[in-house]
C-alpha cells in the first residue's frame, strides 16, 4: 500500500525541521535550531503513527480475506 496522509505529513515535518535546525545552527539562531529539532521529532512520531495505522489496516484486510476463504 502507499503511504497515508500521516506518513507524508510526518516526512514533510521532518524535512522542514531538519532545514530549520541547519539554518539555525548556521546563523547562530538557537531558537530556530530548537524549533527545527522539535518539528523534526514530532514529524518522526507522526510518520510512525501513520505507518502503524497503515500496517494495522493491511493486517485487518488480510484477516478479512482469510475469513472469507
Amino acid at each position: 500500500m502507499r503511504p497515508n496522509e500521516d506518513e507524508v505529513r510526518g516526512k514533510i515535518d521532518q524535512a522542514t525541521g531538519t532545514a530549520k535546525e541547519h539554518i539555525g545552527r548556521a546563523t547562530g539562531d538557537v531558537d530556530l535550531e530548537d524549533e527545527g529539532a522539535g518539528q523534526r521529532i514530532s514529524g518522526n512520531i507522526e510518520e510512525g503513527i501513520g505507518r502503524a495505522r497503515r500496517k494495522t489496516g493491511e493486517a485487518l484486510k488480510e484477516i478479512g480475506k482469510k475469513i472469507n476463504e
